[in-house]
């Protein structure tokens, strides 16, 4: 049995140890948002925080997570209110085929919460490690600066 807050509720389940973060929150807890895609850390699809700090889910075993705060993109609103920088992907169309943006809003959101006002070096960097296949990458940079400029 492991135990986690995702998305600040407290969940417990029982997994195998092999299991990844990713495959719990998707096949044990059903929140999909987090994306698999090259299950090797190299495209940023399966980004969520833990413990406030983002992290590639496919990378992190489970029970490596007991005890930890876990936040998916399913959390990333509060209060029936979208996440700026979530306001800010739709305004600027930051997204085409879709199935990056979790993560790339996952990755933004955790450079946003340490640094309220992040550079454009330090919004690239954030964004070294998420892959968008479409090439939304101009606008996805653009929705991270109008999140910071507001």
């Amino acid at each position: 049995m492991v135990r986690l807050r995702v998305n600040g509720e407290q969940r417990e389940i029982e997994i195998e140890p092999r299991r990844t973060l990713l495959a719990a929150l998707r096949l044990d807890l059903g929140l999909t948002g987090a994306k698999e895609a090259c299950d090797m850390g190299n495209c940023g699809a399966c980004t969520v925080h833990l413990d406030g700090e983002a992290v590639y889910s496919c990378l992190v075993l489970a029970v490596d997570c007991a005890g930890r705060s876990v936040t998916t993109i399913e959390g990333l609103a509060a209060g029936g209110k979208l996440h700026r920088l979530q306001e800010a992907f739709i305004a600027a169309d930051a997204f085409q085929c879709g199935f990056c943006t979790p993560g790339q809003l996952m990755a933004l959101a955790a450079l946003f919460d340490r640094v309220p006002q992040p550079s454009d070096a330090q919004i690239m960097r954030a964004l070294s490690g998420n892959l968008c296949r479409c090439g939304a990458y101009q606008h996805i940079v653009q929705a991270a600066r109008a999140a910071r400029d507001r």
